[in-house]
């Protein structure tokens, strides 16, 4: 694998192209996040029965530039009590991760450009998985150093909670990442998605359960609903950001939805096929490009789906979620897959098939009494008391 650009060497044409196929990853990432906020806010106003974002341009669509434009001309203010070089450093240490993982997501095949081959993906190294990894650990800095930052106690709380949340989460993350490097036998994101062509999607391959495991922990990962107690704004003010004003407040929430962004097509490479799709002759450069873009818009209207359904989860479920289900299910089932492949090459065909049939239903069951035990505390919140007489009368 690898990008062909590279195959003889580097000079002046190579360079330049680097470069803007940099500039244009970035910019369109920058458009996506203005579409993305537009397109959440306008999807649960129908879900909710109202009209969303009307006013600035043709149904709204100019809203989010807008509110950006306000954003930028408001006074930034600085605590005084606050780390002045590290708070002005964390909205940064948040959204460059969310750019840089993205950098290594295929996004289509190969094109001609000025007689040069290359593929559409800004760097393919061989190590690309374990980048994805470490990047999704760095955005973890930026919240910290956010809520340390601030000189404030309220900042602070709400900086260390999103962190356990976070290192909480990252650990199925990774089990269930490492499940798809054992079935393609690569680092490389252009390596998986080369091996699940022809729809041998990991989302199978893989029995389905790595899938869900990574969703659910990219989703906490994310701080988006149900897992949102990073801005539970009854609680903490607003959160580790209750400090920041302006550009820098406007930062962190280009992170979030950059990171909602580069996570679906993370998901999209990992266990949907990336850009692989059924084949056309015409335009046939165009078409990856276009499958790709429809499964991340599936993944993302999916987050905008939850948002308008889901309450949040207690911070007690939220943990236990992580630490007693995620994680054991995660590992247990990359261990599963291991002795799979084991004994595919020793031809245990039978004995295989047999035990993977009892772990399926053995985890299937269990997810099912985690769901029944998550919708009994549900329903056994006690209702609020009504006051006594002599309250009201007094």
């Amino acid at each position: 694998m690898g990008d062909p650009l590279f195959r003889d060497g580097v000079d002046g044409a190579v360079l330049l192209i680097v470069v803007v196929k940099a500039a244009v990853v970035f910019g369109a990432l920058l458009v996506a996040v203005l579409f993305m906020i537009w397109f959440e806010r306008k999807v649960i106003a129908d879900m909710h029965s109202r009209i969303g974002p009307n006013r600035a341009g043709p149904f709204g669509i100019l809203q989010t530039l807008a509110d950006g434009i306000k954003l930028f001309f408001k006074e930034d203010l600085l605590p005084e009590q606050a780390d002045r070089r590290v708070f002005r450093l964390a909205p940064y240490l948040s959204i460059v991760p969310a750019f840089l993982a993205f950098a290594v997501v295929p996004v289509g095949g190969a094109i001609s450009v000025a007689g040069h081959d290359t593929i559409l993906q800004l760097a393919d190294p061989p190590i690309g998985v374990l980048f994805l990894l470490a990047m999704s650990a760095v955005a973890v800095y930026g919240v910290m150093l956010a809520g340390w930052s601030s000189g404030s106690k309220y900042p602070l709380l709400g900086a260390v909670r999103a962190s356990a949340q976070m290192v909480s989460y990252e650990a199925a993350l990774g089990l269930s990442t490492a499940t798809v490097v054992l079935e393609s036998g690569s680092l490389s994101t252009a390596a998986i998605v080369a091996d699940q062509a022809v729809w041998r999607w990991n989302l199978v391959s893989l029995g389905f359960v790595p899938f869900v495991i990574f969703v659910i922990a990219a989703t906490a990962e994310l701080n988006r609903p149900p897992f949102d107690l990073v801005e539970a704004e009854q609680e903490l003010v607003g959160g580790f950001h209750t400090e920041y004003s302006s550009v820098r407040f406007a930062l962190f929430f280009l992170a979030e939805f950059m990171n909602t962004i580069t996570m679906s097509a993370i998901v999209v490479t990992l266990f949907l096929g990336g850009p692989s799709g059924p084949e056309i002759d015409f335009l046939p450069s165009l078409w990856p490009v276009v499958w790709f873009l429809l499964k991340v818009l599936a993944f993302l209207f999916g987050y905008v789906w939850l948002r308008a359904t889901l309450p949040r989860f207690r911070y007690d479920q939220l943990m236990d979620l992580g630490w007693k289900k995620l994680i054991p299910l995660s590992l247990g089932w990359l261990l599963l897959i291991a002795a799979i492949r084991i004994g595919e090459d020793r031809d245990w065909s039978f004995a295989l098939t047999f035990f993977g049939g009892l772990a399926a239903l053995a985890v299937a069951w269990a997810l099912l009494q985690v769901a029944v035990r998550v919708g009994r505390q549900a329903a056994e919140v006690p209702p609020t008391p009504a006051p006594a007489p002599e309250e009201v009368s007094a």
